[in-house]
């Protein structure tokens, strides 16, 4: 289980981009302060959030009340709740929003959306639920770039919006760790994220 968040994020040019500074909380650490290129950052992102969303998946599938109000800040954030399943954490769902909730209702929202509503996969079960890992993204600071690659690998999101060749407008995400992850450099995560935007939903992508 791990929770992550994003910090600096930038937009751009041909096509237009958003890009976000992410950094990895593990679960032995809680809300502290680290320095990143001299610019000191304050991490509200924890493991409890984390668990609150298994929490609410949790009662959702077995038809229970909601759980009560977490512990954590409920501060308003954009969001996005990842979910990957098994040994080699297979993407399962992942959807979010970039407009700032509040973290109590949007991290329950998320929640259940991102493990039964995003239309790449089947609807989470009830027994899949002890094979599921989450993660939890907190967006912040967006920045616009100069240009589509004005971006690092490992470090930035990424967000784009661009016109199909029909002259509808596109949208596609990629959190941090994504590029990193799939060993993409700026090149082909760029096209892989114009070839996701034809989905045209706010959710997160990597190779099943």
């Amino acid at each position: 289980m791990a929770a992550s968040c994003c910090g600096v994020k930038r937009q751009k040019v041909s096509p237009p981009t958003t890009c976000c500074n992410g950094s990895i909380v593990h679960p032995n650490q809680k809300n502290h302060n680290c320095e990143n290129n001299g610019i000191r950052k304050y991490y509200v992102v924890s493991t409890e959030m984390c668990i609150y969303c298994f929490d609410v998946l949790y009662r959702h599938l077995h038809n229970s009340e909601p759980p009560p109000s977490p512990n954590f800040t409920n501060d308003a954030f954009p969001i996005f709740v990842t979910w990957k399943i098994g040994p080699n954490k297979r993407l399962r769902g992942c959807i979010g929003t970039f407009n700032a909730n509040h973290l109590h209702d949007g991290l329950r929202e998320y929640a259940i959306t991102s493990a039964l509503k995003d239309n790449r996969f089947p609807p989470v079960t009830r027994d899949e639920l002890p094979r599921l890992f989450c993660s939890v993204s907190l967006l912040t600071h967006f920045e616009e770039a100069a240009d589509y690659l004005d971006w690092e690998v490992g470090i930035h999101g990424i967000k784009i919006e661009f016109y199909n060749e029909k002259g509808n407008k596109r949208t596609a995400t990629y959190l941090p760790e994504v590029a990193s992850e799939q060993g993409w450099d700026k090149i082909q995560t760029i096209d892989t994220l114009l070839q996701k935007g034809e989905i045209g939903r706010a959710s997160c992508r990597e190779r099943v």
